[in-house]
């Protein structure tokens, strides 16, 4: 009996080579310089920020994450019934002596636009930014604020205390 060596990528040595090439290309997408991943980023960096709507029996807040955004960054608009928030968050390249392995930080502009409901008086409005959350508050109009109702005695109700106090004179 003759032995025989089996080689299994010897018959399909060309399908190796393009594999072999495959995972070079991927790897050496890891070590681009920082400016390509700078521009990679930039193309698909359109973020859409978080936000938070709340109500209470005074107030509309939304509450939107914009961290690094300086607060002249962005413009706050309200038209009609409709509340539109835009902003842009720029890449810093302040890191000139750094090299980047990954950025996941998105980076670029971004619209946000609301419908208020017809209960919010828009021209009672208030915008705060602290610590990354930009807080737009709408106070609401009087007629839509809840109201106590005092319930009071009735024409029934004063006859039975009149009848009641009656018994008791006699």
């Amino acid at each position: 009996m003759t032995l025989t060596r089996f080689t299994p990528f010897r018959a399909g040595l060309n399908d190796v080579t393009v594999l072999q090439n495959r995972l070079n290309s991927i790897f050496n997408d890891f070590a681009k310089p920082a400016a390509d991943l700078q521009s990679e980023s930039l193309v698909a960096g359109n973020f859409v920020p978080a936000v938070d709507v709340y109500e209470d029996a005074q107030k509309l807040v939304l509450k939107l994450e914009v961290p690094g955004i300086p607060k002249d960054a962005l413009d706050i608009r309200v038209e009609g019934r409709t509340l539109t928030v835009k902003g842009e968050r720029k890449f810093e390249n302040e890191e000139k002596e750094e090299n980047f392995y990954r950025i996941e930080r998105r980076y670029g502009s971004f619209i946000r636009s609301f419908t208020l409901p017809n209960t919010v008086d828009v021209d009672h409005v208030d915008a705060q930014a602290a610590d990354g959350v930009l807080s737009i508050s709408f106070a609401k109009k009087p007629e839509a604020k809840p109201k106590q109702i005092e319930v009071k005695a009735g024409p029934a109700a004063e006859a039975a205390k009149q009848v009641e106090a009656g018994a008791v004179a006699a």
